[in-house]
């Protein structure tokens, strides 16, 4: 029993310590003792923080209007107390409360949840395209307004991540350069299984699906580099096509399109079917 207590209280004084300490909002990435969501880097991300801010403060009356209840009842209602209990079966007026206040609840959540949905769909006056297509097991990124190069993304060995100190399992050989600012459409696909572009801190998750194309948009805030995985389960190498989005400033972004139009120079296509050979 004494360890039992022992136990419970180291971890009370842990979980106090980092109250404390306060929020650790994580910066482009997880941290060790981080708490609250990761940090926005995009509209849709703080918008996705605001609604999540709402629910909690409605959770939260919700669970202290309900302890209060059941310890007014407890209190209230007990044997001592109450002796003679009452005969009651039906309240006309609390059953009309215990209707209507959760679908004014509902009604509440529902408002800024459809404005959210809206404002996630699609892109607004998008003052640029990059097509997103998943493999088995790596994407490979296009740049119709920029010449239409392509370019495929592999994630990086242990081996070399540790060389170049990035993250583990995270880092990838040719990472997606974006804009910052900047409204961009995302038309994303796949050519074999499902798969799913997951980027948090943009708040940005579609599924690829073979032979159809779906969208979304993003726009980053800040420059800085940002993680992402897919979250589908796509095959035995599933955990190991991440998604590394480095964003810089327009000026540098307009140098990289012209580099890396001389680097990822389109390949020719093959006569009899018309497909594009992908370039590493």
């Amino acid at each position: 029993m004494m360890k039992i207590w022992g136990n419970f209280g180291r971890f009370m004084a842990a979980v106090f310590a980092v109250l404390i300490a306060g929020p650790a909002f994580a910066e482009n990435g997880p941290q060790p003792w981080a708490m609250g969501m990761i940090d926005a880097a995009s509209p849709v991300k703080e918008r996705i923080h605001d609604l999540h801010t709402l629910l909690l403060y409605i959770i939260t009356g919700i669970v202290i209007f309900v302890l209060a209840l059941l310890i007014w009842v407890v209190v209230r209602y007990n044997e001592k107390a109450n002796p003679v209990p009452s005969k009651t079966s039906h309240h006309t007026l609390i059953e009309i409360v215990w209707t209507v206040v959760p679908v004014l609840i509902l009604l509440v959540i529902a408002v800024p949840s459809f404005r959210l949905l809206y404002f996630v769909d699609r892109a607004r006056d998008p003052e640029m395209t990059i097509k997103v297509v998943g493999h088995q097991w790596y994407w490979s990124y296009e740049f119709p307004d920029h010449g239409g190069f392509t370019y495929d993304s592999y994630m990086l060995s242990d081996e070399d991540t540790k060389k170049m100190g990035g993250k583990r399992l995270l880092e990838v050989d040719n990472k997606l350069v974006l804009p910052v600012g900047t409204t961009i459409r995302v038309l994303v696909s796949s050519t074999d299984v499902m798969h799913s572009w997951l980027v948090p801190q943009f708040g940005v998750q579609i599924y690829a699906f073979p032979g159809r194309t779906n969208e979304t948009w993003l726009k980053a805030n800040r420059e800085g580099i940002f993680y992402g995985q897919c979250n589908q389960i796509c095959g035995i190498n599933h955990g190991f096509m991440p998604i590394t989005i480095e964003v810089l400033s327009k000026e540098k972004f307009a140098t990289w399109v012209e580099e890396a139009k001389k680097k990822y120079a389109a390949l020719p296509t093959l006569p009899a079917t018309g497909v594009q050979l992908a370039s590493r």
